[in-house]
C-alpha cells in the first residue's frame, strides 16, 4: 500500500514537471518560428525568469520537510490542557502516543502529526504546513503570474492568424504549428483556470490565518451550532453524555497584516514573501501560536464536537445515567424521543431518518452488520458523522488527515496512563 502511494505521488510530481516544460519551453521553440511576430528579446527574458521562479519554488514546495512534532513535547499550560480533556478535545494522538500541538494533525501519509497542517498534497507529495506554506503559495503566485504572461503572448498570436485566415494557406503558419498553438492554448487556459481559483482561496486562506482544515472546522462547529439549537444547546454523544454546543470564534484571526506575516514566516519583509529562496522558518516555531484574545483562555480551538469525544469510562457513565434519571425524568424523555422518531420517518422516510442518525449509534448497527456477515468495513464506507462533508463536499481525510485518528469512540483513558505506556514502549525499544 505505501508502495502504491509513492509510486502515485512520483507520477503527480513527474506529471507536473512535464506541465511546466511544456508551457514553458515548447511554447518559445513555437514562437521563435512563428515568422509573423517571433519573440523579443524582452519576451524571451521575462518567460524565462517566471519558469525559473516556477521550478525553484515548486521543489522547495516538493522536497522542505513539512515538520514533525519533537520528541517528548508537552504542553506548558497544564490548567489549559486539563480543561481540553474535560471538554473532549482531542490534544493526545493516538498513532504517534504524544502529545498535539494547538494545529496540529495526523497525516495519513506522511504518518506523524505535522504542525498548522492545512492539507497534503498530493501534487507535490508532500504536506503544506507551518513550514512549507510559503513556498507552496510562493509557487502559486509565479505559476499564475507566468501562466498569465504566456497566456497574453498565445493570444496575440492566436489573433495574427485568425486576422490572416482568408489569406492563402501558403502565407500563414503550417498545421503542426496551428495544432501546436492549439493545444498550447488549451492547456494553459485549463491550468491558469484552477490554478487561479486555488491562488485566490490560498490567499484567502493566509488573509484570516485559516487552514484548509480548519476552514472545514469551521464550517462543522456552525453545523453542530445548528442541529444544537432544536436540543437546548446540547448534543448527544457517546456513552449517553449530552455535550453543550456554545457559540465559539476562531481565535487564531489576528488581524490580516498580522495573519500575512504569520503565514509568510513570520517576516515583515515584504520583498522576502515573493523572494523564491527565501529561507525556512526556524524549525523552534510551529508549536505555539498567538490569539486574538476573544475567548476566554481556557477555550481551545477546535470546539467541542461529540464524535471527535472519547467513549466515557464505564464509571462515567453510571454517574450520568443516575443524575440523569433524578434530574431530567428518563422515562419521559425516552418516550418523547421514541414518538419524535416515528413522527420522523412518517414524514421524511426511513433513508432520511437513517442517514440523520448521530454516527454512534449508525456505526454500532455497522458493526453488528459486519460481524454476521464476517466482512471487513472499506475505508470508503461512508457512514456516521465522521462522515460529514462540508458544503464544497470535502471529508477530512480529503485533506490528507488521518480520520480514525480524529473520531473514535474509544475509552477516555487517563492521561497519565497513555503518557505512562508510551514511557514503557520507549524502555523497550
Amino acid at each position: 500500500m505505501l508502495c502504491s502511494s509513492f509510486s502515485v505521488s512520483r507520477l503527480a510530481i513527474s506529471s507536473v514537471c512535464t506541465l511546466i516544460a511544456f508551457l514553458a519551453y515548447t511554447s518559445q521553440y513555437f514562437f521563435l518560428h512563428f515568422e509573423e511576430a517571433p519573440l523579443t528579446k524582452d519576451e524571451v527574458w521575462k518567460i524565462n525568469v517566471f519558469a525559473t521562479c516556477i521550478w525553484i519554488c515548486y521543489y522547495r514546495a516538493c522536497s522542505v520537510d513539512p515538520g514533525h512534532i519533537p520528541k517528548g513535547w508537552m504542553p506548558s499550560d497544564r490548567k489549559q490542557l486539563e480543561a481540553d480533556q474535560a471538554s473532549g478535545r482531542q490534544r493526545w494522538c493516538r498513532r504517534c502516543e504524544a502529545f498535539k500541538p494547538p494545529r496540529a494533525h495526523h497525516c495519513k501519509t506522511c504518518r506523524r502529526c505535522i504542525p498548522k497542517m492545512d492539507h497534503h498534497c498530493p501534487w507535490t507529495s508532500n504536506c503544506v504546513s507551518h513550514f512549507t506554506f510559503p513556498h507552496f503559495i510562493r509557487f502559486l503566485f509565479y505559476a499564475v503570474v507566468g501562466i498569465a504572461y504566456l497566456e497574453t503572448l498565445l493570444w496575440e498570436r492566436g489573433s495574427i492568424i485568425w486576422a490572416s485566415r482568408n489569406m492563402p494557406s501558403y502565407l500563414g503558419p503550417s498545421v503542426a504549428q496551428i495544432g501546436h498553438l492549439f493545444a498550447l492554448f488549451v492547456t494553459n487556459s485549463l491550468t491558469l483556470f484552477v490554478l487561479s481559483i486555488l491562488l485566490a482561496r490560498t490567499l484567502w486562506s493566509l488573509g484570516a490565518n485559516t487552514t484548509t482544515i480548519e476552514s472545514w472546522e469551521i464550517e462543522r462547529h456552525e453545523t453542530l451550532l445548528r442541529r444544537a439549537r432544536h436540543y437546548g444547546g446540547f448534543l448527544p454523544g457517546p456513552g449517553g453524555i449530552n455535550v453543550r454546543i456554545a457559540k465559539q470564534e476562531f481565535p487564531y484571526d489576528i488581524g490580516i497584516w498580522s495573519n500575512i506575516k504569520a503565514g509568510m514566516g513570520g517576516s515583515a519583509n515584504v520583498l522576502s514573501w515573493f523572494w523564491p529562496l527565501a529561507r525556512t522558518q526556524d524549525r523552534s516555531a510551529g508549536l505555539d501560536y498567538e490569539v486574538n484574545g476573544f475567548e476566554d483562555p481556557s477555550v481551545s480551538w477546535p470546539p467541542p464536537d461529540p464524535d471527535r469525544i472519547p467513549f466515557p469510562s464505564r464509571d462515567q457513565r453510571d454517574q450520568f445515567t443516575y443524575e440523569a434519571a433524578e434530574s431530567t425524568g428518563s422515562f419521559e424523555v425516552e418516550a418523547f424521543r421514541k414518538r419524535q422518531a416515528a413522527d420522523l420517518i412518517r414524514r421524511r422516510g426511513p433513508a432520511e431518518v437513517e442517514r440523520r442518525k448521530p454516527f454512534h449509534s449508525r456505526f454500532d448497527e455497522l458493526a453488528s452488520d459486519s460481524s454476521e456477515q464476517s466482512s471487513d468495513a472499506s475505508d470508503d464506507t461512508d457512514i456516521g458523522e465522521e462522515s460529514w462533508k462540508n458544503s464544497e463536499g470535502e471529508r477530512l481525510r480529503d485533506f490528507g488527515v488521518d480520520e480514525e485518528a480524529e473520531f473514535y469512540d474509544e475509552e477516555d483513558i487517563p492521561l497519565a496512563l497513555l503518557m505512562q505506556q508510551r514511557a514503557q514502549k520507549e524502555r523497550q525499544v
